[in-house]
């Protein structure tokens, strides 16, 4: 029989491989408790996001340039996959605006490489889980991603454009797509306008209606009244791509093609195949694995980022309002998982959606599992449904398309930080103004500035000189080997260069960290107090940090606990350490 500390022994290492098990797989944590309850609410969610997510998918698929069923085949794997690994009862994981942008401009709306571009993307983010990088995102500060985030919707509403007005042919670089749509005016197709127009009128309506069923002065409308509005108002744009198509597809049977519409798309659900690693373009010419990742440049470093910031970021604002704590790195797994197998069903990349994700959270989710029943109503759709979506008419995806990116143009941050520190608004108009050139460039720019801002306050921290017979120096922040030069310039002006020189004592409170390079500045700075017969006193160091100095061995190293000792017997001429 096994004794009694084996036995614990065992039990303990069992608990410790259940609990790494259920951090891999955070399902473990909640499924074992699951209630019938929470089974009906996440069927409702579900549900109401699935409807929401066919239109969108469908849209998006045209800002990233590709057949609309692309959209589809992205929309459906994140509903599996983040039941499975994450941890966020809230986030739904699908296409978006963003990330479709950001796709056409690497790839040009070629789907092969779209799909090849995912599984690269899912391959990176899952090695940063797994690596625990997810502390890299920290460097893209918030005026880079407004930046990014407004200039991207200012491109794609303006991108569909074209489609409201019924034009063909507009280059998609953007300063030529401005330039082309204002040049095809005349060419305007009267039933794509009209329609549009009537669609954005009504997608507002059902929006603002839905905005103001929350606020104090909405009108007093019954228990069931308030569930129906909010219920029409949460599927709008299911509700408006539906009664467009039968517009559509009404004209159409009686011989009237005014309506551009989305034509025919392949049927049925996609093959499970591994991703291409080639392409062959129109003349016949192969394009070899390496000039296709070639090809996606800086791309392929700005996609993942900018999917797993844009995922995290709603993640963490849904933890907080509904009072739950999520784990990052798993994020980042979760998202890198859904991309790798999404590769494999022709998807392309997908992260986090803010409005999918609102209405799940308002919908009353309770867990992960309402992503399955979303996904179900994608895969049902592609099974039964894409020949209906020959009569979409793309004015009404436009509509859905525009009333989506338009709450993302916040002109009122450039106010806020204007307030709090002008200085960030350089890397806010570097990533705004760059994005509309190329939208990798704006983010790559954008954080280049924002990296030189925060070099420059770490080589250039926060000095302030005193006089009390003696000088006082007081570091506003930590000394770095980029400040040490500053540093220098400062005593050596202030203290050894005047006459006759003085003495000083240097406030090391906020000090934490110190490197080699400070030490031998400050050891050099010793040797020249020494010759000049003035002193240097250092105070209120930390344990860590006087530990280092005595370690270094620094001659004629003195230091106090507090200023005031140290301005005290300074200026009786007892510099004895204590």
């Amino acid at each position: 029989m096994m004794d009694r500390p084996l036995l614990g022994r065992a039990l303990a290492r069992g608990c410790c491989s259940f609990s790494t098990l259920k951090a891999w797989l955070p399902i473990l944590s909640w499924l074992p408790r699951y209630k019938l309850k929470w089974l009906q609410m996440d069927v409702l969610a579900g549900l109401t996001v699935g409807l929401t997510t066919v239109p969108q998918a469908l849209a998006y698929a045209e800002v990233a340039g590709l057949p609309v069923q692309y959209g589809l085949y992205s929309a459906f794997m994140g509903g599996f996959i983040y039941t499975l690994l994450g941890t966020s009862k809230d986030v739904t994981l699908g296409p978006t605006a963003i990330m479709s942008l950001l796709c056409f401009s690497v790839v040009g709306g070629q789907p092969c490489r779209a799909v090849l571009l995912s599984l690269l993307c899912g391959l990176i983010q899952a090695v940063m889980a797994l690596l625990r990088l997810g502390f890299l995102l920290d460097f893209i500060s918030f005026p880079v991603i407004k930046g990014f985030t407004c200039a991207a919707a200012i491109t794609i509403g303006f991108g569909q454009v074209k489609n409201l007005l019924g034009l063909q042919d507009i280059p998609h670089e953007f300063f030529q797509q401005v330039y082309y749509t204002f040049y095809k005016i005349p060419e305007t197709r009267i039933g794509d306008v009209v329609l549009g127009l009537i669609c954005l009128t009504l997608l507002v309506m059902l929006m603002l209606m839905k905005t103001n069923l929350g606020s104090d002065d909405a009108p007093a409308y019954s228990r069931a009244a308030r569930k129906l509005v909010w219920a029409v108002a949460t599927m709008r744009n299911a509700l408006v791509v539906v009664a467009a198509s039968l517009v559509a597809f009404s004209w159409d049977v009686y011989g009237h093609h005014v309506f551009t519409i989305t034509g025919k798309t392949s049927q049925g659900l996609p093959p499970f195949r591994p991703p291409p690693t080639s392409d062959t373009t129109a003349n016949g010419t192969v394009v070899t694995f390496g000039e296709i990742v070639e090809g996606f440049g800086g791309g392929l470093a700005v996609i993942p980022f900018m999917g797993l910031l844009e995922s995290i970021a709603i993640a963490k604002a849904f933890a907080s309002q509904n009072d739950y704590r999520i784990d990052a790195n798993q994020e980042l797994l979760a998202i890198g998982v859904t991309n790798i197998l999404g590769s494999f069903v022709s998807a392309y990349p997908v992260t986090g959606s803010f409005g999918r994700t609102a209405v799940n959270s308002q919908t009353g989710v309770c867990t992960p599992a309402g992503g399955i029943v979303t996904s179900v109503i994608v895969l049902l759709s592609l099974a039964f449904l894409m020949p209906a979506f020959y009569y979409i008419p793309k004015a009404s995806l436009a509509a859905v398309i525009i009333c989506a990116v338009a709450p993302m143009v916040d002109y009122r941050v450039v106010v806020k930080m204007w307030r709090i520190r002008k200085l960030d608004l350089l890397p806010f108009f570097v990533t705004f103004l760059l994005s509309f050139w190329q939208v990798q460039y704006g983010i790559i720019g954008g954080v280049a500035v924002s990296g030189a801002l925060l070099l420059y306050n770490t080589a250039r921290p926060q000095i302030k000189v005193s006089d009390h017979g003696v000088l006082l120096i007081e570091l506003g922040s930590g000394l770095s080997f980029p400040a040490t030069e500053h540093l220098s310039h400062v005593i050596y002006t202030q203290a050894l260069q005047v006459s006759p020189p003085r003495s000083v004592v240097l406030d090391c409170h906020h000090v934490s960290v110190i490197d080699y390079t400070v030490i031998s500045e400050l050891r050099d700075l010793l040797r020249q107090f020494k010759l000049h017969n003035v002193c240097f006193v250092f105070a209120r160091l930390q344990p860590s940090v006087l530990e280092i100095l005595q370690a270094a061995d620094l001659q004629d190293f003195r230091y106090k606990n507090s200023v005031e000792a140290a301005l005290q017997q300074m200026e009786s001429g007892n510099l004895l350490s204590d």
